[in-house]
């Protein structure tokens, strides 16, 4: 005889639905598209969660998921006190940020699928899962104190992937967006930059007021955008803290220095510069130089442009400032030309916040512990266990 398992809900989360556990639930199109509009998406057991999307299993799946969570016996609770806390936040990391499906996770980590059902309903009830997943989830502690002794930060966050090839983007941005919600205290004045990590950092803050911050965008605007730009985000991000925004109304490469100095000195820039010198906070990332980074996704740059910087050896850019691996400007006139904040008033910032990851940003991290000398790194276990090699290395 079946057994109805408990809907009562973790405290941090609100109900939505009094769907079944591991149901995946069919609205038509009406009711769901302005959820999803909203950035509000289903969570498996019914709860609206912003931030995190269950992935979408076949229906035999949804079928063995249901009928394995009601077949649960009274052992369960047992069975659960000897599983390793850290493969449960691992399965609920994979299943929730990273979207893999139950069977994925399964074949991945090499454990059987019912144990991934009965993880994941534990995570739930243990008040795991919630807007964002707990600090201990996206902690890998040997990591991240090897980090912070091999390059004097003063904390790392390092975001687990499922496989060391897998995409670092979305589970840096989990863990980034986390860390930026808990940061944020009345009267702040915060510095963003911009780049494809940090705009998804959006789906992951925690949305509430905070009281007279400010959000000042480091960098002008692009001409030809396709998913993001760095004032929308700015915006964007301000909009969910009910914070005053400060907008760099340029666009982000101008044609020569003499119209940079133009613009900030005739056309109303400076009092955005000047209010740059008194913030608290900045969080940055950086672009690589290779065929698909951002600059030349988006246009930014030429393809000449970026050979030639190479040529100087530059490795890497902080808002469109190009730099080499011992964190120095290249001597290129493009860096006479970029719109943005100076990279010595983004330094001198009290906390410098670094999100970055991936195998083509190696050695623009590298070059930006110098450049930037952040405070904090949050970046993938595999970015994080390349970076401990270089330093062995040095």
């Amino acid at each position: 005889m079946r057994r109805r398992l408990s809907t009562k809900r973790p405290p941090s989360l609100k109900r939505a639905s009094t769907a079944r556990p591991g149901a995946t639930e069919r609205r038509d199109n009406e009711s769901l598209g302005g959820a999803a509009r909203r950035g509000q998406y289903r969570m498996a057991e019914g709860f609206s969660t912003p931030g995190f999307r269950a992935p979408q299993e076949s229906e035999t799946d949804r079928m063995k998921s249901s009928d394995n969570l009601f077949k649960r016996d009274d052992a369960a609770p047992a069975a659960s006190s000897r599983r390793s806390p850290r493969l449960r936040q691992r399965v609920a990391w994979m299943y929730y940020v990273e979207e893999m499906t139950q069977s994925a996770i399964a074949d991945t980590l090499g454990i059987g699928r019912i144990t991934v059902v009965r993880l994941l309903s534990e995570a739930r009830a243990m008040n795991e899962v919630r807007i964002s997943l707990s600090r201990d989830v996206a902690g890998l502690s040997r990591l991240e104190i090897e980090l912070q002794k091999a390059y004097g930060v003063a904390e790392a966050i390092v975001a687990p992937l499922s496989t060391p090839d897998a995409d670092p983007r979305a589970p840096i941005a989990a863990a980034a967006g986390q860390y930026i919600s808990e940061m944020l205290q009345p009267d702040m004045k915060v510095g963003l930059g911009w780049g494809q990590t940090l705009n998804r950092t959006l789906n992951f803050l925690t949305e509430r007021q905070v009281p007279r911050l400010s959000v000042v965008s480091l960098l002008g605007g692009i001409t030809r955008a396709r998913a993001a730009n760095p004032a929308e985000f700015a915006w964007q991000f301000a909009r969910l803290f009910l914070a005053d925004c400060y907008l760099l109304a340029a666009p982000a490469i101008v044609d020569s220095a003499a119209t940079k100095r133009t613009l900030i000195e005739r056309c109303g820039l400076r009092e955005v510069f000047d209010f740059a010198n008194s913030l608290d906070a900045v969080v940055v990332s950086v672009g690589s130089m290779i065929p698909n980074s951002t600059t030349n996704l988006f246009g930014v740059i030429s393809n000449a442009d970026q050979a030639a910087l190479r040529g100087c050896g530059g490795v890497g850019d902080m808002l469109f400032n190009f730099f080499d691996i011992e964190g120095r400007l290249v001597d290129h006139p493009l860096n006479e030309r970029s719109m943005s904040i100076p990279i010595a008033t983004i330094a001198a910032t009290p906390t410098r916040v670094l999100v970055s990851g991936g195998p083509d940003k190696i050695e623009p991290v590298l070059g930006a512990f110098k450049l930037l000398r952040p405070t904090v790194l949050i970046t993938d276990e595999t970015t994080a266990e390349a970076l401990i090699a270089r330093a062995a290395t040095r």
